[in-house]
């Protein structure tokens, strides 16, 4: 899989990832969304049910804006990815570290620090082809330093 193909994956999984959050409050996807809270508070104790009409309004909030950056993620990789990759790198470590560190401050500081890690964790999951297809770009200009 190249890192362009990569990178559009990551982007429809954040994008799916997004729906899931939003939809949760109205579909049998519910509990899924209440495990993920309830680890993101550990311990596993069950206290961090959605039940009020501001939890799910904030749900489809977030959860709308992880979907429109997935969608986001998997447009600049399907329009220039392979024309523009440093541009598009530049872009999304931007945008990544302007979501990651107000949200894993407040994570941290409202008490939910496993969330952190979970955090940690989708931005690997962004990098990780950013670094793929900055390495490439590096390897192409190696071999063709005319161009």
């Amino acid at each position: 899989m190249s890192p362009v193909t990569l990178l559009k994956t990551v982007g429809y999984g954040f994008a799916a990832f997004g729906l899931l959050l939003a939809l949760a409050a109205f579909t049998p996807l519910a509990p899924l969304v209440a495990v993920f809270l309830d680890v993101a508070h550990l311990p596993l104790d069950g206290l961090q049910p959605i039940t009020t009409e501001t939890e799910y309004l904030l749900l489809a909030i977030a959860g709308g804006l992880c979907c429109g950056l997935g969608m986001t993620i998997a447009a600049l990789a399907t329009c220039f990815g392979h024309s523009h990759p440093q541009a598009v790198g530049k872009i999304l470590l931007t945008g990544a570290l302007a979501w990651y560190i107000p949200d894993s401050l407040g994570s941290y500081l409202s008490g939910a620090w496993f969330n952190v890690g979970m955090n940690t964790g989708f931005l690997a999951l962004l990098v990780w082809p950013l670094a793929l297809m900055y390495r490439a770009t590096r390897l192409r200009a190696a071999q063709n330093p005319l161009r």
